[in-house]
């Protein structure tokens, strides 16, 4: 977890017995509906976008399992994926549900203790908040000139119901209606109130928010942490946030997440705009994906946060400016988070248009059009180095380069970090590997693999096919059978249009397996981003010159592949696009049984030393299991 100095160990014996009181059919049924289906329950899955339910509950397994997309896991493993809790914060979630503590080794009682306050003084401050939210939203049912200007904006009274929204009157202590005890610190410490100290003042208190459109601010399970305020009229501020609390830090939160979560991994991004308003009107007019940051510079934090939803953000900014100021800023925070199967895009419209203005103008087509055009990560890096910078001279590519240096720099390495050495080569008017071993200090040397490796070990500027830092495995990504990721490869390469077709997941399968088969597939999703689904023909153009061209060629000019069954005839790729992703998808749930397998055989190994081990082999035990199965069924009904 980002800004947690030591992970908490959490006993394996404290997970079995939590699992054992949970029922992951009740877990799940509170954010999915599920219909009775056998021996299991089946619904539409909430990872990916579905009309018929492909999402099976497993009440005997404690199992739930997508054969869409692929998503699998226990109950713990759901609220993981869902709100983008990490392991441990899942646990937690799910041990207060049923009533449980959660024991962490690694503290003192006294630690112990001291926790325990935090989370229930925590918990106390959202309470507050929450009844605030309460009394705000009556409010503004009794307040036309708020929905008058909510209505001018566009917004329906269902919208501003999901979003919470309601209205802080005027006067000075609108609150101590609702909180009696308005001299309560909790007021004062949850940002409600403000408490005037002043020397030589008497104390006084006042409401913060008054005569406001009020937007709640809600973390990833909904609680409401805070609020931001925007006035009907023109005064200053126009916007005003809740200060930082106990339970609210800027840097960290987004507003409208909470709300766009399933939105996300519907539309495959996430849209991060520049305030409140966009966000509802977003949602409003056909893009419920769209977050905001909450009156500061896009962090590290946020990046983060939002990479547990998906893998592929837009960033829209104004055309000004103070948009390209930001622009540089979200750049910033997001290049350590950058790796090769992560797409972050830049959108700048007009600089007389927010979104909301732009699609009511233009159109909802139009602004999807804009989304779709938004500039990719490299070009922006490159771009933003080359600011203010003539690079019709040495002087001034050289200044592009000293600009560029620690922004690349920032990359985690991998291809994408290579690829962009490359672009920032061209336009330097150098060699790429004169500029690696400018770098790399001057003092690099060539690898046999086509590397400069630098005095630290350090490899940079290799195009080859090596094992390199950033295809490191991981699971689903493991050494798997070379036939049936070579017969996947031939599939995507005559029939690009699949990629399209195919869940994240399966993205994330076949972009980091071992390379060459990774480095292909990863140069296929860049491909399939920036130009589309193209024919063989197409892709054989782009691939000239490249590394990964005679790999590639070999695959579609050769007997190279074998089917999943080594004594047959390697087939050819399926006519029809159906047929075609039959296919694949039987190939990829064969990959992921080699994977689960492998990882079985490793917790096996492990549990020696690991008192985990054996948890991580019973979920891979029972996934492989129903991959099986559901193989097994699928080849029965084809016959």
């Amino acid at each position: 977890m980002i800004g947690q100095n030591r992970p908490v160990a959490i006993p394996p014996s404290f997970i079995t017995e939590l699992l054992s009181r949970v029922d992951v059919v009740e877990v799940v049924g509170r954010y999915v509906q599920l219909k009775k289906g056998g021996a299991n329950f089946m619904g539409l899955c909430p990872f990916h976008g579905e009309k018929s339910p492909s999402f099976s509950v497993s009440p005997t397994k404690q199992f739930f399992h997508c054969f869409g997309c692929g998503k699998s896991g226990d109950a713990i493993g759901f609220l993981m994926e869902h709100n983008g809790l990490n392991f441990v914060e899942a646990v937690k979630d799910l041990a207060q549900q049923v009533g449980l503590q959660v024991p962490e080794e690694e503290r003192s009682p006294a630690e112990r203790q001291r926790a325990a306050a935090e989370r229930e003084h925590r918990d106390t401050l959202t309470d507050v908040l929450e009844k605030a939210g309460a009394a705000w939203r009556a409010q503004l049912k009794r307040a036309p000139r708020a929905v008058a200007y909510l209505k001018g904006r566009g917004l329906s009274g269902e919208i501003a119901k999901r979003f919470g929204l309601g209205y802080a009157p005027e006067g000075w202590r609108g609150l101590a209606s609702v909180f009696p005890a308005y001299d309560s610190p909790l007021l004062v410490e949850s940002g409600l109130v403000i408490l005037n100290t002043e020397e030589g003042a008497e104390e006084r208190r006042y409401d913060r928010f008054r005569d406001r459109v009020m937007f709640p601010i809600r973390n990833v399970k909904g609680e409401c942490i805070g609020f931001g305020g925007r006035v009907l009229g023109d005064e200053k501020p126009k916007y005003l946030n809740s200060p930082e609390t106990p339970v609210f830090h800027k840097g960290r939160e987004l507003y409208g997440l909470y709300e766009a979560r399933q939105a996300i991994r519907e539309f495959g991004y996430v849209l991060v705009t520049e305030g409140y308003m966009d966000v509802v009107a977003l949602a409003q007019l056909g893009f419920p994906n769209a977050v905001a940051t909450l009156g500061t510079a896009c962090t590290p934090e946020h990046v983060h946060k939002l990479f547990r939803f998906t893998d592929a953000v837009v960033f829209s900014f104004d055309g000004d400016a103070a948009g390209r100021r930001a622009a540089h800023k979200a750049l910033t925070a997001a290049l350590p988070l950058a790796t090769d199967v992560r797409s972050v895009r830049f959108l700048f419209l007009p600089p007389e248009h927010d979104p909301d203005s732009f699609i009511r103008e233009r159109g909802v087509d139009a602004f999807a059009q804009c989304v779709a055009q938004a500039v990719p990560l490299s070009r922006f890096l490159c771009e933003a180095a080359g600011e203010d910078c003539d690079l019709g001279s040495a002087e001034g590519r050289s200044h592009m380069l000293a600009n560029a240096r620690p922004l690349w720099s920032a990359l985690p390495e991998g291809a994408l970090q290579q690829q962009i050495l490359t672009e920032l080569a061209s336009l330097a008017h150098l060699e790429r590997t004169d500029l690696a071993r400018l770098w790399a200090g001057g003092s690099a040397t060539e690898s046999p693999g086509g590397a400069l490796a630098t005095p630290r070990g350090r490899t940079v500027g290799s195009t080859g096919t090596r094992t390199a830092p950033w295809s490191r495995r991981r699971p689903g990504g493991r050494n798997q059978p070379a036939s049936r990721a070579d017969h996947a490869a031939r599939l995507l390469l005559a029939r690009m249009d699949l990629w399209e077709r195919l869940a994240q997941a399966d993205h994330d399968l076949l972009c980091t397996l071992p390379d060459p088969h990774g480095e292909l597939f990863r140069w296929l999703d860049s491909r399939f981003h920036d130009q589309g689904p193209l024919a063989w023909g197409g892709l054989r153009e782009a691939l000239a010159g490249q590394g990964l061209e005679p790999f590639a060629v070999a695959l579609m000019e050769t007997v190279l592949l074998a089917p999943a069954d080594a004594t047959a005839a390697p087939p050819a790729p399926a006519a029809g696009s159906n047929e075609a992703l039959r296919e694949l998808r039987d190939l990829l749930n064969r990959l992921r049984i080699d994977g689960l397998m492998e990882e079985e055989n490793q917790a096996m190994a492990d549990a020696a030393h690991d008192p985990e081990a054996l948890q991580r082999w019973r979920a891979a035990h029972e996934l492989r299991r129903e991959l099986t199965a559901a193989l097994a069924a699928a080849d029965m009904g084809q016959r």
